[in-house]
């Protein structure tokens, strides 16, 4: 625990003195760091499936949509490509986590509030068509990994909007046996404690990020662009892929 405390602390102080004058550049190479470092002390090994994207420097105006099982979900992406993510509003009063977040420059949106819907998709489209690489996870909770929610379609509208390259991923953490492995979800009534605890029992957890070929809006067909079916279509193949 003592090189997690001393990696987060590092991070508190990064947050607080170097993010704020970074160049949008350096801003996504230090969080790419950060969260590689994490995952390393908590002994997680990440494994890339698919069509990963390389060239970070050149990709721009993209939103990645995964199924969600833990909050290793975020430095996992993180650790091959610094994401801006849309997190629900509750994280930003967590202690450290939230202030981290926070400076991360993550959208925060009200969930279970119709009227932030509006605002949190028109600031989602802005940020895409400025040139941000989002993420969301459109369960609008966790899993244990063994099923997905039915997804949520409102923020796929800003891809719509914005004529942005949707990327979608399955996230899976298997066991060595090919089962989903229960130990790592972050769900249920699941502490963010008893979660740390649980993954740092395990030796050397694996996340498998599979990521799917590319959808680019601006060359689908009219009726495919409709944000229900194009949600719908996204959570399927996620779910082909995971065998869910």
């Amino acid at each position: 625990m003592s090189r997690i405390a001393t990696h987060t602390l590092a991070g508190v102080i990064i947050a607080a003195s170097v993010l704020p004058l970074a160049s949008k550049p350096l801003k996504l190479r230090i969080i790419k760091w950060w969260c590689s470092r994490l995952l390393v002390a908590f002994n997680i090994r990440v494994v890339s499936h698919g069509h990963i994207p390389l060239g970070h420097e050149s990709l721009k105006t993209t939103m990645f949509v995964a199924n969600h099982i833990s909050w290793t979900d975020i430095h996992a992406l993180n650790s091959i490509i610094a994401l801006r993510f849309v997190a629900k509003s509750e994280i930003r009063s967590w202690p450290v986590i939230g202030y981290l977040t926070n400076k991360a420059n993550a959208l925060f949106i009200e969930r279970g509030k119709r009227q932030d819907a509006a605002r949190i998709v028109n600031n989602a489209a802005n940020s895409l068509e400025a040139g941000d690489n989002l993420c969301f996870f459109p369960e609008g909770t966790t899993t244990d990994g063994t099923e997905i929610k039915r997804f949520k379609s409102s923020l796929i509208q800003a891809a719509i909007q914005a004529n942005a390259t949707i990327r979608p991923v399955a996230i899976r953490y298997p066991t060595p046996n090919g089962m989903a492995n229960l130990g790592v979800a972050y769900a249920g009534e699941t502490t963010m404690r008893e979660s740390m605890l649980q993954i740092l029992s395990q030796k050397n957890p694996v996340v498998e990020l599979h990521f799917l070929a590319p959808i680019i809006v601006a060359e689908l067909a009219e009726q495919d662009k409709d944000r229900r079916v194009l949600t719908q279509h996204i959570e399927s193949l996620i779910r082909i892929k995971l065998a869910l």
